[in-house]
């Protein structure tokens, strides 16, 4: 028996709660998981799980095991890579997920340019805005706007994004265009709901320093970017959204902004990925080129569209930017990102 690779195998069915999810990670056979389990136990003398249908847990002896085992591993890990990580190119399956409007938006364009500059690394790009477990889902890193709260994560900050209210052309001739927060009482907003709870997400604007919420009613709540954005292209009501998504649409005229002296909470983006005593250089590639990117273009560290880019495809649209004229009246949380 490969005592090392039995430690191994071990913590992954400990970390992700599941014979069969351990195997899928470490690509075995769950015939191979299972017996490498039995033979460990069979070795140490003691029961290190408790199985059921439907559960696994650990013995007292299984959580000591497991203990001892995540040390050693890390050490291992962290003495192979001071060894090996200046002379190896980054290489193997990047597991990433991402939100959904970040992905389509900002990765897909620019991914052939991490593909040349690291061929060896396969990209799973996962785009939701569910909260995803990294450990049980086996994820290397994800992208996510907000502040930490998850205290077995390391944050990296990345960027920002400004957002802004807005509303088709089409439904502010009907019901006419909001000047302060009073008039927002009068109006219907497309709300985003959070997918773990179901409840909308709050409206925020940030008056002399202060953070004022709001509950906006609404006809329809969605949890997709693209659904958001679509509806409000068809006049169904004011949104709250990241301004760039909102952006090559007013400029177009497709979307016209409203209440711009009351500025909406910017938004932290961050790259998440678990607490290890060695980050993998496939994840540090990846975090340090997502940085680069973002640093491109002041749309992407809360900018608003005005300031002058350095990333090509952002260029033309923030140039744009500080052509398009104002129109008078009708000028030109976690959130919706």
């Amino acid at each position: 028996m490969d005592r090392f690779q039995a430690m191994q195998v071990f913590v992954r069915v400990v970390d992700v709660n599941s014979f069969t999810r351990a195997a899928d990670s470490l690509a075995l056979p769950r015939t191979t998981v299972t017996t490498t389990i039995q033979n460990l136990e069979r070795h140490l003398g003691v029961r290190l799980l408790n199985r059921t249908t439907r559960r696994i847990s650990l013995t007292p002896d299984g959580a000591a095991y497991y203990d001892h085992s995540q040390r050693i591993l890390a050490d291992v890990e962290e003495t192979e890579a001071c060894f090996q990580e200046a002379a190896v190119r980054p290489q193997g399956k990047l597991r990433i997920d991402v939100p959904a409007s970040v992905g389509q938006r900002i990765l897909v364009p620019a991914l052939c340019e991490f593909h040349t500059r690291y061929p060896d690394i396969e990209l799973v790009l996962g785009m939701s805005d569910r909260r995803v477990d990294l450990v049980q889902e086996a994820v290397d890193c994800v992208i996510r706007g907000g502040e930490l709260e998850d205290s077995t994560l390391v944050a990296r900050r990345i960027g920002s994004f400004q957002f802004l209210t807005c509303a088709a052309p089409s439904y502010l001739a009907r019901n006419g265009v909001p000047h302060t927060l009073d008039d927002l009482k009068n109006h219907t907003a497309l709300n985003y709901f959070a997918s773990r709870s179901g409840r909308n997400y709050n409206w925020d604007f940030v008056i002399d320093g202060q953070v004022h919420e709001i509950e906006m009613p609404g006809i329809v709540s969605v949890n997709d970017s693209n659904a958001h954005l679509a509806l409000a292209l068809q006049g169904f009501g004011l949104i709250q959204t990241a301004r760039f998504i909102a952006l090559p649409h007013v400029l177009a005229g497709e979307l016209i902004e409203v209440m711009p002296q009351y500025k909406p909470q910017v938004l932290p983006i961050s790259l998440l990925y678990p607490q290890s005593r060695q980050l993998s250089p496939k994840v540090r590639v990846f975090s340090d080129w997502v940085a680069e990117l973002f640093s491109r273009c002041p749309l992407l560290r809360g900018g608003d569209g005005t300031e002058a880019c350095h990333d090509v495809r952002y260029a033309e649209l923030s140039q744009s930017a500080m052509r398009a004229p104002r129109r008078g009246e009708l000028a030109e949380p976690e959130y919706a990102i």
